[in-house]
């Protein structure tokens, strides 16, 4: 049975407005509160010793071109993201909420402040912001990588696959960015729209973590969970928060599980041109997911079987884990981490055998796998899952 059956479909970014957060007003509206958005923002940001720069709708469209096609990099719910050149020389991102979008005045405030307020080498670094008149534009540093997904779905011929110790850089990448949400701010962050189109890449396929719109203040002290409206990406949501809107910091790990599974099969988590059974992935995963020996029949064909079994294995245990319907069944995001981390080391020592063994050197032991040798127990626990 699906566990996304109360969530329908509506657009690529599927999203509600939050309980804490007034209905989109009109553009008229819109454009006399942009004043005092600004004002808000700035106070908060001041407040908490962090200022991002304010940039003027002139000085953006400078940068753009006046917003040319030709710019034109990404598009979503949102709006539309563009390439452009701040007169700094910097190159950035900047992107356009759409008026008719999905995404409102709070949502901006709430990823300008995150942004602001959390710095992390796995999140995306916001450079500024723009609240002239009715126009929301936020200016990020650029990743010329683009996001996992077009790397990892519908590739145009001649365009290289992913190879999997790739796909394990990005995981652990994307898993630190999570760790620093769910473990060093304070209060946690539940950062509620993990997805592959939100891990952005640069030039050497290291992740950020993007867009903040959705983020969500984790709970404190004797509460175990926040409640609101349920909002997030059909495919990657957690079935307790879509049922119940109850979101914990465990409803990150089950989007995270999604998109392990994405690395893994190179399939995408809802894909509405596949046959009926194989449009949802978790589900579609499923039986493969209760037999070791399916493991490898879930194997992105792209990877042409250049895959460690073991190491395979492992990493389809992770994934499982993080599924878990029941939220007190999956791991935290720490555990997850050490234990990809391992089977990094594993495919990055594999390689370097190999290259010692051509040159017939000496091998030996690594300090990041000896770091890591005492925890290899928290990775056998989730193979004993099967």
């Amino acid at each position: 049975m699906s566990c996304f059956s109360c969530i329908s479909p509506r657009r690529k970014d599927v999203r509600d407005y939050d309980d804490d957060m007034a209905p989109r007003s009109a553009d008229s509206a819109n454009a006399r509160q942009g004043a005092s958005v600004g004002r808000k923002l700035k106070e908060n940001l001041a407040q908490k010793g962090n200022v991002a720069r304010s940039f003027t709708f002139k000085e953006l469209a400078m940068a753009t071109q006046n917003f040319r096609e030709a710019n034109l990099i990404g598009e979503g719910g949102f709006g539309c993201v563009y390439k452009g050149r701040i007169e700094s020389g910097m190159i950035v991102a900047i992107k356009q909420l759409n008026h008719e979008g999905l995404q409102g005045n709070q949502e901006f405030i709430v990823e300008v402040l995150m942004l602001s307020l959390l710095h992390h080498p796995n999140l995306v670094n916001l450079i500024g912001y723009c609240t002239d008149g009715d126009q929301r534009l936020l200016v990020y540093e650029y990743m010329p990588m683009g996001s996992l997904e077009y790397h990892l779905f519908d590739l145009d011929p001649g365009r290289e696959p992913l190879s999997w110790s790739t796909r394990l850089k990005i995981a652990v990448g994307a898993a630190h960015g999570l760790k620093y949400l769910h473990c060093s701010a304070n209060p946690p962050v539940i950062y509620r729209d993990l997805k592959s189109s939100n891990i952005l890449l640069d030039n050497d396929f290291n992740p950020k973590l993007s867009d903040f719109g959705l983020a969500k203040l984790g709970p404190v002290g004797d509460k175990t969970h926040v409640s609101t409206r349920v909002m997030g990406t059909y495919g990657y949501c957690a079935p307790e928060y879509a049922m119940s809107g109850k979101l914990t910091l465990k409803s990150d790990i089950y989007s995270f599980g999604v998109v392990l599974l994405e690395l893994i099969t190179g399939r995408k988590a809802i894909d509405c041109t596949s046959k009926p059974g194989e449009q949802n992935l978790v589900a579609w995963s499923r039986p493969f997911l209760k037999d070791r020996r399916k493991f490898v029949q879930m194997v992105d064909p792209q990877l042409e079987g250049r895959i460690p079994v073991r190491c395979l294995h492992h990493a389809v245990a992770i994934a499982a884990m993080c599924l878990q319907e029941q939220q007190s069944f999956r791991p935290i995001i720490d555990d997850i981490v050490v234990a990809l981390e391992y089977l990094a080391s594993q495919v990055d020592n594999s390689d370097s055998h190999k290259g010692r063994s051509r040159n017939k050197g000496p091998a030996s032991p690594s300090g990041r796998e000896a770091d890591l040798e005492p925890r290899k127990k928290d990775l056998v626990n989730y193979s004993a899952a099967f």
